[in-house]
C-alpha cells in the first residue's frame, strides 16, 4: 500500500510535486485498476453512447457481475483522461470522500484547485453541500482542458450517508459537458436520482444488462479454445454472471476434457453459481 505522505513528496503523483494536504492518502485508491482481457463489446457500445449524449452512467450489480471490469475496459479505450476513485467504507466522512475525489481529479487536471476544494470540504455542513457542489463544479469548468472521465467505484459503501444524495444530485446536474461520470455500485442509485433518468441525463446499466448472453459466452470461451457446448454448460450454471464465467473459462482452459465429461469437471471446479 502506497501512501501520499506530506513528508515524502516524491510519492506525490502531480507533475510539479507540490503537496497540498497533511492527510495521508492511499495512492492505490486513485489509480485505474488492471484491465482484464474480458471483452464486452455490447456494453462498451452502451457506455460510448452514454458518453456521446453527455449522460452520467451508473453500473449496478452484485459482486462478480463485471462492474469494475467494464468500467476499467471503457476507461482504457475511451481516449480520455481518467480520474479513478475506489471508495472504501471509511470514506463515509464527506471530507475524506472529497479528499480522494479531488486528489484523483487533480492528477488529471493541473488547473483544478484541489487544495481549495479539499480545504472547503473539511468543514462543510450538510446544509451547505449544494453550495459546495457549485464551487466544486466551478473548478471543473475549463473549456481549454481535455475531456475528463471520472469513475467512482463501489459507491454503495457510502450510500447510507446523509450527504450522498444532496451531493450527487447537485454535482451530476451541474457537471460540465466535457466531464463524464461513471459510478459503479452494488445497489441501485438512491431514489431522488431516478428523476435524472426520466430526464435522460442518467444511464443505468443494471445486472440484467451486465450478464453475458449465450452467444457472448460462446465468444468468451472461444478465446480460451473451448467449445460451444462447454460454453452452454457454463452459461446454464451461471446465468451469464461475468465473474463466474471467467473463472470457469480460465480453469477449463487448463483441463484436457471432452464435452462428455464436462459436467463432472464443472462440478469439481468450485466456481460459484448464481
Amino acid at each position: 500500500m502506497t501512501l501520499l505522505n506530506p513528508t515524502e513528496s516524491q510519492r506525490n503523483p502531480r507533475p510539479n510535486g507540490d503537496l497540498i494536504t497533511d492527510m495521508q492518502l492511499i495512492f492505490e485508491k486513485i489509480i485505474k485498476p488492471f484491465q482484464t482481457s474480458l471483452a464486452r463489446t455490447r456494453l462498451l457500445a452502451m457506455l460510448e453512447r452514454s458518453l456521446d449524449s453527455g449522460m452520467c452512467t451508473i453500473i449496478s450489480g452484485r459482486a462478480g457481475t463485471g462492474k469494475t471490469t467494464l468500467a476499467a475496459a471503457f476507461a482504457a479505450s475511451c481516449n480520455l483522461r481518467v480520474a479513478w476513485y475506489k471508495v472504501d467504507a471509511p470514506d463515509g466522512d464527506f471530507g475524506v470522500f472529497i479528499d480522494y475525489l479531488a486528489a484523483s481529479i487533480g492528477q488529471q487536471r493541473p488547473g483544478f484547485n484541489e487544495q481549495a476544494i479539499r480545504s472547503a470540504a473539511a468543514n462543510v455542513k450538510s446544509s451547505d453541500i449544494p453550495l459546495f457542489c457549485e464551487r466544486f463544479v466551478f473548478e471543473l469548468i475549463d473549456d481549454d482542458s481535455e475531456p475528463l472521465l471520472i469513475v467512482i467505484e463501489d459507491l454503495h459503501l457510502v450510500c447510507d450517508t446523509d450527504w450522498l444524495v444532496p451531493f450527487l444530485d447537485r454535482f451530476l446536474q451541474l457537471a460540465p459537458p466535457n466531464v463524464h461520470i461513471i459510478i459503479t455500485s452494488r445497489t441501485l442509485p438512491p431514489a431522488p436520482l431516478w428523476r435524472m433518468r426520466s430526464k435522460q441525463t442518467l444511464e443505468v446499466i443494471d445486472e440484467l444488462s451486465l450478464a453475458f448472453t449465450r452467444e457472448e459466452t460462446v465468444d468468451l470461451f472461444e478465446t480460451y479454445g473451448l467449445s460451444r457446448q462447454l460454453a452452454y454448460l457454463a452459461f446454464d450454471r451461471t446465468g451469464g454472471r461475468a465473474g463466474a464465467l471467467a473463472k470457469y473459462a480460465d480453469k477449463l482452459g487448463d483441463l484436457p476434457i471432452e464435452v462428455s465429461s464436462a459436467a463432472p469437471a464443472l462440478n469439481q471446479l468450485g466456481v460459484g453459481e448464481t
